[in-house]
């Protein structure tokens, strides 16, 4: 019963997605081709063109989608690490600052 349900909710997501990426496509499609070949003598695009200028732009700005995968990862090492950091001593938490180059009194390194 409640796979059937999951199942209905991921092909709904799945088909909404579908949607606005085509959506999305031809509407690039459209302001590009209204403005570009207009004010800079540039060239037309197909809708499948349009859609791999989504996608670019997509990378270089936003970067891959495998980030939010690292990022996630990342912040389980530092909440392991916070964890850890709390349960030390001060000693001991001198000790590891020491061994990293950081002060012990807070006051930041460099220039």
């Amino acid at each position: 019963m409640k796979s059937k349900r999951v199942a209905k909710k991921v092909a709904i997501h799945l088909l909404f997605f579908v949607a606005v990426i085509a959506v999305l496509g031809v509407l690039v499609m459209l302001l590009w081709n209204a403005l570009l070949p207009e004010l800079f003598n540039g060239p037309t695009l197909d809708y499948w063109q349009a859609v791999g200028v989504l996608l670019l732009s997509h990378i270089l700005l936003r970067g891959t989608p495998f980030y939010g995968m690292r990022a996630r990862r990342n912040a389980r090492r530092r909440r392991r690490l916070r964890a850890r950091l709390a349960e030390m001593t001060p000693e001991e938490r001198a000790a590891v600052n020491d061994e990293l180059g950081i002060p012990s009194d807070g006051t930041p390194t460099g220039s």
